[in-house]
C-alpha cells in the first residue's frame, strides 16, 4: 500500500477550495489536506468586508470587495464545472451570492474540518534529500494561530491559492506628495456615497476603474476617468469624462495629464491593479524570480521547474478563473500521482522561458505577461489531455466570448441579460432581468 501524500493547502477562497475538494476526492492516494487560512472564514476575496486597513491582528485586510459589485462574468461559466450555481439565480451576481455559494462547496464536500483558520503562514521551505531514487523533495509549512502558536509541519507538496488581489499596486507619481486631497487605492473603496458631490480622478479604466466610475457617476461625483488604453467606444454617462494618463502632481496639487491638460481633484483614486506577493516563500531559493506583475519562470504557469511539488494556482489574468482552478488542480494532482510525466528541469525552464520570450515579440509588456484571455482555452485543452480528466465544455468558452463582445459594445447593461445552458455546446439568452 502506498503511503498517502500529504498535501499543504495556503488559502480557503476559490482556489484553495477547488484544491482541497480534489484532494479529499482521492483518498487513496492523498491523506486530507491541511488548509491554512488567514482569516476566520472561506471565501477569500469574494468576503465583503466593510472595514479598511487591518484586522486586529495587524495584518492587512485581505479582501478587495466594495459593496455594490456584480460579477462580470455570468454564473454559467463562472462555475467549478461539478458544481452549479442555484439555476434561480439571475446570470450576473451580487458578490453575496458568489460567498454563498463558496460557503455551501465548502459543506458539500466536507473541507471545513480540514481548514485551519486565523492562520497565517510564515515560511514554505523545501527540505531536499539524497535518496537511493534520487532526490527527493518535502516541504515545511511555518504557521502561526491567532495566540501566537508557532508550528512547523512536513508535507509531500504545497498548493499556493492565496490569490493577486490583496496587495495594492501603486504607481510612481512624480510630486504625489503635493497632492491635497485624499489619494486611495481602490482595495480601500466600499461604496461610493462618501464621494458624492466631490471631483474624483480615477486612475485606470480596467474592470474596477470602470465600474467605480459608472457607481461613483450615478452617486453625483464629478469623474474624470484617466487612462491610457484609447479612448472608450462607448458613451459615458453625464457627469464622467475621461482623460489620458495622470503624470505629475504640480506645485499647486493640481494633477497634469499626458496631454498637457490640468486639473483639480479632491480625491485621487487609483485603480491601478494589484501586485503579486508571497511573503512567506523564498523566490530565489525555488529558483523564481517574483516581480510585481510577473512570476518566472512557472512551468505551465503553475510549478517551479527546479520544485514541481509547489503548485502556485490561479496566478493568471484574464480568465474564468473558477474553471481555471479546477483544471490547473486537476493537472496538479495528476502530477503528483505519477500520472502526468514530467520533461527534465531543464526542458520545463526551457518551454517557461520560451513562452515568456514569444510574448516579447508580441509586444506584451511585463506587466501584461501573465494575462491569458483568448490563450486560456487551449491551455485548459493542455492541460486536461495531460492530466487525462475531461476538458471543459465548449460552451464554456462560446459564452464567455459573447459577454465580452456584449461587455466591449454595452458596458452599462450587459449585465442585464440572463442566460441559459442548454447543452455542453450551446447556450440560449433568456428575457432581461424585469424592471431592466
Amino acid at each position: 500500500m502506498m503511503q498517502q501524500l500529504r498535501v499543504a493547502v495556503v488559502g480557503a477562497g476559490a482556489a484553495g477550495l477547488c484544491a482541497a475538494r480534489h484532494i479529499l476526492a482521492r483518498p487513496d492516494t492523498f491523506a486530507p489536506p491541511v488548509v491554512y487560512e488567514l482569516t476566520e472564514h472561506v471565501g477569500g476575496t469574494w468576503f465583503y468586508e466593510e472595514r479598511t486597513g487591518s484586522y486586529d491582528n495587524g495584518l492587512p485586510i485581505h479582501s478587495s470587495m466594495y459593496r455594490n459589485l456584480r460579477t462580470n462574468l455570468p454564473k454559467e461559466v463562472m462555475m467549478f464545472p461539478d458544481f452549479p450555481f442555484d439555476s434561480q439565480l439571475p446570470s450576473f451576481l451580487p458578490h453575496e451570492e458568489v460567498q454563498r455559494y463558496l460557503e455551501r462547496y465548502c459543506q458539500c464536500h466536507l473541507i471545513t474540518p480540514h481548514i485551519r483558520f486565523s492562520t497565517v503562514v510564515e515560511e514554505v521551505r523545501p527540505i531536499t534529500e539524497e535518496t537511493e531514487k534520487g532526490v527527493m523533495t518535502t516541504w515545511e509549512v511555518t504557521s502561526q494561530d491567532k495566540s501566537g502558536s508557532q508550528e512547523t509541519q512536513t508535507f509531500d507538496s504545497v498548493f499556493i491559492c492565496s490569490g493577486h488581489y490583496s496587495d495594492p499596486y501603486i504607481p510612481s507619481i512624480p510630486g504625489i506628495e503635493r497632492f491635497k486631497g485624499k489619494v486611495i487605492h481602490s482595495h480601500s473603496y466600499r461604496h461610493p456615497e462618501p464621494f458624492s458631490g466631490q471631483s474624483v480622478v480615477v486612475l485606470g479604466a480596467g474592470a474596477s476603474g470602470l465600474d467605480i466610475s459608472l457607481e461613483l457617476g450615478r452617486s453625483n461625483a464629478q469623474v474624470t476617468l484617466s487612462h491610457g488604453k484609447p479612448t472608450l467606444p462607448f458613451p459615458l454617462p453625464y457627469g464622467i469624462h475621461q482623460a489620458t494618463p495622470v503624470v505629475e502632481v504640480q506645485e499647486d496639487g493640481s494633477l497634469r495629464f499626458q496631454d498637457g491638460a490640468i486639473t483639480q481633484a479632491q480625491v485621487l483614486m487609483l485603480c491601478t491593479g494589484y501586485k503579486f506577493s508571497y511573503p512567506f516563500l523564498k523566490p530565489a531559493q525555488l529558483g523564481l524570480e517574483i516581480h510585481d506583475h510577473l512570476v518566472t519562470p512557472l512551468y505551465k504557469f503553475l510549478m517551479p521547474p527546479a520544485f514541481p511539488s509547489l503548485f502556485i494556482i490561479g496566478i493568471c489574468k484574464m480568465i474564468c478563473p473558477f474553471q481555471q482552478f479546477h483544471c490547473q488542480t486537476q493537472f496538479s494532482l495528476a502530477v503528483l500521482e505519477g500520472s502526468v510525466t514530467l520533461p527534465s528541469q531543464a526542458e520545463m525552464e526551457e518551454e517557461a522561458v520560451k513562452e515568456m520570450e514569444r510574448k516579447v515579440e508580441w509586444g506584451v509588456k511585463p506587466r501584461n505577461m501573465l494575462k491569458m484571455d483568448k490563450d486560456q482555452w487551449s491551455y485548459a485543452r493542455t492541460l486536461a489531455q495531460m492530466g487525462k480528466f475531461p476538458p471543459l465544455t465548449p460552451v464554456t468558452q462560446s459564452l464567455y466570448e459573447e459577454v465580452w463582445r456584449q461587455k466591449q459594445a454595452h458596458p452599462q447593461i450587459y449585465r442585464h441579460v440572463n442566460y441559459r445552458l442548454v447543452s455542453d455546446t450551446q447556450w440560449e439568452q433568456q428575457d432581461r432581468q424585469a424592471g431592466e
